[in-house]
């Protein structure tokens, strides 16, 4: 029998928009530079409240990033506790990333992850405080009386092992437990108002955000932010995006060694025998090297960057949930609670469960972190699962010039891990990576979320989970219906999480788990430990490490601003340089093209607004029907002259099957600079076209 109250719950939710910047974060490469938009970032929020205690209350946000940050989360819970002050802090809300790979970068604090996006971008940080901020305010104002409902079903084709081999050296007994080498269970929270209507849910899967490759350089959410589009876009096909009341969160699990590309990993190497044929299973090699081996997603045909497979892999979510959605789930009810500390993992201690002591590490990664993933190959000819530094000898001696050499400690901490950067004991001219990490869960009745701080591997989450599970039920905090999910990367990114037999082969995933062998351990350990603040009974929030330091006031960057737009001789900003087909009518798959003369869109991100619109005519009046954030449109920019200013700004929309019959015409909104600083907006139209069904 639960242990828990029965009691109702007081519920709403609400999101809002956020976009921004220059460089694009998620496969740390330099040429992946934002040139324009393909779907925006979003941050959406769920408040669940104790109807007993309303002050008792959670704040989940699923936010179109890569992963949390600190710097970020700050800023976040700053702005939203100084506005609700008493009902919204530092340990009740969580800020949890749908970790695509193709968002804006720069925004996080520590140093490492700033590199290839030359180094902070604060316009980028704000924006997304900003989005994020308002989706909370627009929850809170939504806050009314419901009821949730828990459940989950099997989504086989959504994902796969990325890295098997790794997997494989789990024990057989363990992994006998499971049917796959990857989790298929999507779980979902659903959200009814008092009158039984469905007004958003929360659903978990995991599958990394790279359905879109590493050479697209547009903005995008990815899978888990079409999913929502897609989904939200089903149930008000007439709301503009932003603008819905039905929220759908698709949020991200134990994703570490996870791949939306299904197909599996192939090398890409012209000429070659091996041309065309699986990846070296170890190493993920083409001819013993890393950069010809790449994933390949269920559309790889039909578009080099992604984009088809990307739709497929987000629709697999959306039907899934739509099963959930469609089912009579069972009743969520009882206690609200949440606990949260810092910890600092850096030389940790604590006692495995037969005993031994054991302990962390300072931050470091392995060379095969530069080997990169068959999602998105490193360079160099650095090798997955190659725990030795043979593999690039030349490495091995430069290293000491970009972090401190290891000593002695570190090196045995670190083992079998091969050390290529010791981010640790990297202090100039900041921090390199986090040593004090989040430490965060959020009960809904017998719902228990684990926000983690990390990339938790297939193996790390389901042993993760099983353990805070047991616990739950030991201490009577929850009974036999505890219900337990896996929420990251989080609050904090500390890189991945993998089992100490996966770290011992040193894929990608286990030279990226920068705390050393017993990184999930120690997790789990910590974990464990805080489920007592979970109970009904439970005050108080347990002691912590001290928080990691504010590091923004020191950041780095080395992006140059925006001087001054120019419209070029005989042009005027907005004027249209080629223009749509009139002579014509377009039909459904047909892609309607307008270029125009452009100015920096980093002037006005337009947060909340659009850089472009599809208006048609209606009863004699212009009515937008679609925006930067649908997936059918794009919105391209290119600097043309740097000395003159110039730009162009290409905005294309695929017409989608079942558009109306209708006449039609783009718009494109610009902001310019003047040499004086002036910024100015402007608006361009394409002329009239027309639609034929």
């Amino acid at each position: 029998m639960s242990h828990m109250s029965r009691r109702p719950l007081r519920i709403y939710l609400l999101g809002s928009a956020v976009r921004t910047a220059r460089r694009t974060s998620g496969y740390a490469s330099l040429s992946q530079t934002d040139s324009g938009l393909h779907m925006r970032q979003r941050s959406r929020a769920w408040i669940v409240a104790d109807a007993a205690n309303s002050s008792n209350r959670i704040v989940f946000i699923n936010a179109d990033i890569a992963m949390g940050d600190s710097g970020v989360r700050r800023s976040i819970v700053s702005a939203l506790s100084s506005q609700y002050p008493g009902l919204y802090n530092n340990a009740n809300i969580a800020l949890v990333s749908t970790h695509q790979h193709s968002g804006v970068g720069g925004y996080l604090e520590d140093l490492l992850p700033q590199i290839t996006s030359l180094g902070y971008v604060k316009q980028t940080a704000d924006a997304i405080v900003a989005g994020t901020v308002l989706a909370v305010q627009r929850a809170h104002n939504s806050l009314a009386p419901g009821s949730l409902s828990l459940g989950n079903t099997t989504v086989v084709d959504g994902n796969r092992n990325r890295s098997p081999s790794a997997y494989l050296a789990n024990p057989a007994d363990e992994r006998a437990k499971y049917e796959y080498d990857q989790d298929k269970d999507l779980t979902l929270l659903r959200f009814d108002d008092n009158s039984g209507n469905a007004r958003g849910f929360l659903s978990f899967y995991a599958v990394h955000g790279t359905s879109i490759y590493e050479n697209n350089t547009l903005v995008s959410s990815d899978n888990k932010g079409m999913a929502a589009h897609l989904y939200e876009a089903l149930v008000e096909p007439d709301a503009m995006p932003g603008n819905n009341t039905f929220v759908a969160g698709f949020t991200q699990s134990n994703v570490g060694d996870t791949s939306p590309n299904t197909l599996g990993a192939f090398c890409e190497s012209p000429g070659q025998p091996w041309d065309g044929q699986p990846c070296e299973f170890v190493h993920s090699t083409c001819g013993n090297k890393t950069e010809d081996c790449h994933g390949r997603g269920p559309g790889f045909r039909d578009s080099n960057l992604g984009y088809a497979s990307n739709t497929i892999i987000a629709q697999h979510q959306v039907d899934g949930a739509r099963t959930l959605m469609g089912q009579s789930l069972p009743a969520v009810s009882g206690a609200v609670k949440y606990v949260h500390t810092y910890v600092n993992m850096s030389f940790r201690e604590f006692e495995l469960p037969n005993g031994t002591t054991v302990r962390t590490c300072p931050p470091a990664m392995g060379f095969s972190f530069a080997g990169g993933t068959t999602d998105g190959p490193g360079a160099f000819d650095f090798v997955q699962g190659d725990n030795s530094t043979s593999q690039n000898p030349f490495w091995e001696i430069v290293k000491g010039a970009v972090t401190p050499l290891p000593n002695q400690e570190q090196i045995d901490c670190q083992a079998p891990k091969p050390i290529l950067l010791n981010t640790g004991f990297a202090h100039s001219p900041y921090e390199w990576s986090p040593s004090t990490v989040d430490i965060q869960m959020l009960r809904v009745g017998n719902f228990v979320i684990l926000v983690m701080p990390g990339e938790l591997t297939t193996m790390s989450g389901r042993r993760m989970r099983e353990a805070v599970r047991a616990k739950l039920i030991a201490e009577g905090v929850l009974g036999d219906d505890a219900y337990v999910v896996i929420a990251g990367p989080a609050n904090t990114y500390a890189h991945y999480v993998a089992t100490r037999e996966e770290y011992a082969v040193q894929r990608y995933e286990g030279a990226s788990t920068i705390f050393g062998q017993y990184t999930l351990e120690s997790y789990i350990d910590k974990y464990t430990s805080l489920v007592s603040y979970l109970a009904d009974d439970a005050t108080g929030q347990p002691e912590s490490d001290p928080a990691p330091p504010d590091q923004t006031g020191k950041a780095i960057s080395l992006q140059t601003g925006v001087v001054f737009d120019g419209a070029g001789i005989g042009h005027k900003f907005g004027d249209v340089k080629t223009d749509v087909r009139t002579s014509s009518p377009y039909t459904a798959g047909e892609a309607v093209i307008a270029t125009f003369v452009g100015a920096n869109p980093r002037n006005n991100l337009r947060l909340e607004q659009t850089f472009l619109s599809v208006d048609q005519l209606v009863s004699k009046q212009w009515k937008a029907v679609r925006s930067d954030s649908h997936p059918s449109t794009t919105y391209q920019w290119k600097r043309d002259s740097t000395i003159l200013g110039t730009s162009t700004v290409n905005i294309t929309w695929v017409v989608e099957s079942g558009t109306p019959s209708g006449t039609y015409r783009l718009t494109y909104f610009g902001d310019s600079k003047s040499v004086g600083g002036t910024i100015t907006p402007f608006v361009g139209h394409s002329s009239n076209f027309t639609i034929s069904s």
